[in-house]
């Protein structure tokens, strides 16, 4: 049988499951404290959110929000379940973001705030570390805010 991916925009029914990938999540990538401001995301932030299924099964989620009059585009609250990770799922939902982010002439620039948990894989991705704040999320995870190069980004607007 073959795996059918599938990446859509978040619904409001998704809610409770994302709340269960999070706590999935806790404490390898975030922190407890970290699913008050989550739920508050999924309530009032939500700017362009997706989640990725498998087979029909809720797999992950992330998102895109904008700032500086939508001249920044930033990655956010990224997640994928636990039996899930290192297959590809991230990056395939990443590329989806990234494209999206891309095709919009007026992103200056693409950025992530993540932790030293997760920072290898945007990394990897092509994301360059910027700057890096001590227990900024919360005690013992760091942030770490990285930028998505604005050559590669005009690149591949010109092809």
């Amino acid at each position: 049988m073959s795996n059918t991916i599938y990446i859509r925009p978040f619904i409001n029914s998704d809610k409770a499951e994302l709340l269960t990938l999070l706590q999935l999540n806790i404490p390898k990538y975030f922190d407890q404290t970290e699913v008050a401001d989550f739920r508050t995301y999924l309530d009032q932030e939500v700017e362009l959110y997706f989640v990725i299924e498998m087979n029909g099964i809720l797999i992950g989620s992330g998102g895109i929000n904008f700032e500086d009059d939508q001249q920044i585009g930033k990655i956010s609250w990224d997640l994928i379940h636990p039996d899930f990770q290192g297959m590809g799922i991230g990056a395939k939902l990443l590329s989806h973001r990234l494209n999206i982010l891309k095709s919009m002439s007026n992103i200056k620039i693409i950025m992530v705030r993540t932790s030293q948990l997760a920072y290898k894989f945007y990394e990897k991705n092509g994301f360059e570390l910027q700057e890096i704040h001590q227990d900024y999320w919360a005690q013992g995870f760091d942030m770490y805010k990285m930028i998505y190069p604005l050559d590669d980004l005009i690149k591949d607007r010109n092809c």
